[in-house]
């Protein structure tokens, strides 16, 4: 009898409500995986965070230079690779910033062509060089910014009084980020899932919808308030302001990769993190949010 009434239950799922619920599951898990691992490169900082940003800048330039060879470009990869590297190095070096980029932008700009003098075919080469250079500036300086945000200073343990933590300022700048835009991705697809009924932008983002975007940013808000008032002492109304922005800029970056997909034919951007697709789908809020971030965070040092 309990076999039979599990049949009957399960009946009534179709096959993409099922593919739906093991998604949602595979989502879960994957967050709860790698949340805790990216929190502790937060912690420690320094060349630590360096590290991993390299790591997702990498990941990111394969999954992109795939696409785009896929559909018929060839960029240099050698070069967004070494452009991606100059961004975060530069960002570890702040007293010489400008003078890193300076050098390195010259140095690559001069190189690229002469990569393109050395081509036999001439045809789509501008849009190759085109392609080798928004890379690198689509990943590699947006990740520049979790290193500018985050800084050298280290946390600190009070083992003696309760294990109380200190954290540096930048920690908690990367947290407001970090969980403002997961915070605002998780309720975003949920409420967009059961209450979405106004599609947001159907010609590039089919499953986003109005409804979804007002879910995410009650999230977002409430992550501004706990994370900015208290700790850095960021009045509540800015904090408030803080949270519509990060919503407003994880949407807009979600739609830039989504875009960036739909012009190369593809579904995700790679499979190397289960139910969430490539590390481009799972970073593309966060690459438009850290910018609006780290720019708040200049008028409150």
């Amino acid at each position: 009898m309990q076999g039979t009434s599990k049949q009957n239950s399960n009946a009534g799922i179709t096959e993409p409500e099922k593919k739906a619920n093991t998604s949602v599951g595979q989502r879960w898990l994957t967050a709860g995986i790698m949340m805790p691992v990216v929190l502790l490169f937060v912690w420690f900082g320094g060349w630590w965070a360096f590290l991993a940003c390299l790591a997702v800048v990498v990941m990111g330039t394969i999954e992109l230079h795939t696409m785009l060879r896929k559909a018929g470009y060839h960029p240099l990869t050698v070069m967004s690779y070494a452009l991606s590297v100059l961004f975060l190095s530069s960002a570890m070096f702040p007293s010489r910033q400008l003078m890193i980029l300076q050098i390195g932008l010259g140095a690559s700009v001069v190189l690229s062509f002469c990569w393109l003098f050395a081509r036999k075919q001439l045809e789509g080469t501008l849009m190759d060089w085109a392609l080798t250079l928004a890379v690198p500036m689509y990943l590699g300086w947006s990740m520049s910014y979790f290193l500018l945000l985050r800084g050298y200073e280290v946390g600190v343990l009070h083992p003696m009084q309760g294990w109380w933590v200190t954290l540096p300022r930048g920690v908690w700048w990367l947290l407001i980020t970090l969980l403002g835009v997961w915070g605002f991705d998780g309720a975003a697809f949920f409420s967009g899932r059961y209450l979405g009924r106004h599609k947001m932008a159907p010609h590039i983002s089919p499953a986003k919808t109005w409804e979804g975007v007002a879910g995410g940013l009650v999230l977002s808000i409430i992550a501004s308030l706990l994370f900015t008032v208290v700790p850095l002492g960021v009045p509540w109304y800015f904090a408030i302001v803080l949270g519509l922005l990060i919503g407003a800029a994880a949407t807009l970056g979600d739609l830039a990769e989504s875009l960036i997909k739909r012009q190369m034919h593809v579904k995700d951007s790679g499979q190397i993190m289960p139910g969430h697709g490539g590390m481009l789908d799972r970073i593309d809020s966060l690459l438009f949010a850290v910018f609006v971030v780290y720019v708040f965070s200049l008028f409150f040092r």
